[in-house]
């Protein structure tokens, strides 16, 4: 799942090397919670205009931790 996040936001961004994942152990309800940092210069880039890429991100990792039976949340740090 780590690996995903960092693929989608990797290309997105015009610094692919600044981009890292850190995951959270699941808490007390079973959410994992992943921190998506980029560089300074791309965080428009990965939010997007009103939050909608953002949202696609989370969205997709969403559908990807249903397959595997587990409870996310994407935070951009």
């Amino acid at each position: 799942m780590k690996e995903l996040l960092i693929t989608i936001a990797s290309g997105l961004v015009e610094n692919p090397d600044a981009v890292t994942a850190t995951v959270d152990e699941p808490d007390a309800e079973g959410v994992i919670v992943y921190h998506l940092h980029v560089a300074e210069d791309d965080m428009g880039r990965v939010i997007g205009k009103q939050g909608r890429i953002a949202k696609a991100i989370r969205t997709v990792m969403r559908a990807a931790a249903n397959r595997n039976h587990e409870k996310i949340v994407v935070e951009i740090d």
